[in-house]
C-alpha cells in the first residue's frame, strides 16, 4: 500500500491560494496528512500537484503532475493510480481531520475490493477522496476520462467497490468533522474552531 495527497485544482474558491498549506491548530494541513498517510502505509506519500512551486511545499515529497491535466478530480485519482504500482490510499489535501485510525481501517479492509471508501453520511453517501484504489481501476478510469466524464464515482459500476460502514467510521470521530473540507477562508476559520473544540474535549 502506498499513499498519495491530492492537491486538487486551482483553488478558485480559495482565491487561488494553495489551501493545503494553510494551518489548522498551528500545523499545515499538508503536513498533517503526510504524517497520517505515512503512519497508515509505512511509506512517504507522493504529492499530486501541478503548481510550478509544488516541489518547494514539502521538501522530501515526490511531486507528481497530472499526466492528463484539466480532468477534474477524476484526473487526480488517475494520477495517484499511475504514480506507482499496487493499490494507493489517497486523501484530498483540504481535509485537516482525517485520522491515522481511519486510514488504517481503510487499509485493513481494502484487500477484497478495487475501490474501498468510507461511508460519510454526506450527499454522495461515501467519501471518494479518502479511500483505497487498486490497479483494476485504471482502465475504467481511462475510458471515463476519454468520454470527458469527470465524476469521481462514475466508473464504480465497472469495478468491485467496498464500503467502510458509517458505524465503523463514527468510531474514529464525527464523520462531518473527519471529512470536513477547507474550500474557503470561512471554512478555514470553522476548521480552527473545530480543532479548538476537539483539543479542549481531549
Amino acid at each position: 500500500m502506498r499513499g498519495a495527497v491530492l492537491a486538487g485544482g486551482g483553488a478558485t474558491r480559495y482565491g487561488g491560494k494553495p489551501k493545503g498549506l494553510e494551518r489548522v491548530g498551528g500545523e499545515r494541513i499538508l503536513d498533517r496528512l503526510v504524517a497520517a498517510l505515512t503512519a497508515a502505509t509505512g511509506d512517504t506519500p507522493v504529492l499530486v500537484a501541478n503548481a510550478p512551486d509544488a516541489g518547494q511545499w514539502a521538501p522530501g515529497l515526490r511531486v507528481v503532475a497530472d499526466p492528463r491535466p484539466d480532468c477534474g478530480s477524476l484526473g487526480g485519482i488517475y494520477s495517484a493510480l499511475t504514480a506507482g504500482e499496487g493499490p494507493v490510499l489517497l486523501v484530498a489535501w483540504d481535509m485537516p481531520f482525517v485520522s491515522v485510525e481511519l486510514l488504517g481501517a481503510l487499509v485493513a479492509g481494502a484487500s477484497d475490493f478495487d475501490v474501498f471508501l468510507p461511508e460519510s453520511g454526506g450527499r454522495r453517501g461515501v467519501e471518494p477522496f479518502c479511500g483505497v484504489y487498486g490497479q483494476a481501476c485504471v482502465a475504467p478510469v481511462v475510458r471515463q476520462l476519454d468520454d470527458e466524464d469527470y465524476r469521481a464515482v462514475g466508473f464504480h459500476a465497472a469495478v468491485r467497490v467496498g464500503h467502510l460502514p458509517l458505524e465503523t467510521v463514527s468510531r474514529f470521530g464525527d464523520p462531518a468533522a473527519l471529512f470536513f473540507n477547507v474550500n474557503t477562508p470561512d471554512d478555514l476559520a470553522q476548521a480552527e474552531e473545530l480543532w479548538r473544540k476537539r483539543a479542549s474535549s481531549r
